[in-house]
């Protein structure tokens, strides 16, 4: 294993405990901020609370199933 590994490993699981990516930038010595942008795209539960966010209010939470008839309907293409 690389220490490498470690690190990312490490600032994945800040951003995954809520750590600001600017804490984590200065914790881990990077240059600047925008170099943690990787973790942020790499971490898919962060995508899915930001888009969460934007669903209306009257919408039920939770992730699309697609009915069976849908699911036919793709598998013919």
């Amino acid at each position: 294993m690389h220490p490498h590994v470690l690190r990312h490993s490490c600032a994945m699981s800040l951003l995954q405990a809520g750590v600001d990516t600017t804490v984590i930038a200065l914790w881990l010595g990077h240059a600047g901020v925008r170099s943690t942008d990787a973790y942020v795209h790499a971490d898919m539960t962060i995508k899915e609370k930001a888009l969460a966010l934007t669903a209306p209010v009257t919408v039920r939470p939770g992730r699309y199933r697609p009915t069976d008839k849908v699911l036919d309907f793709l598998d013919r293409l």
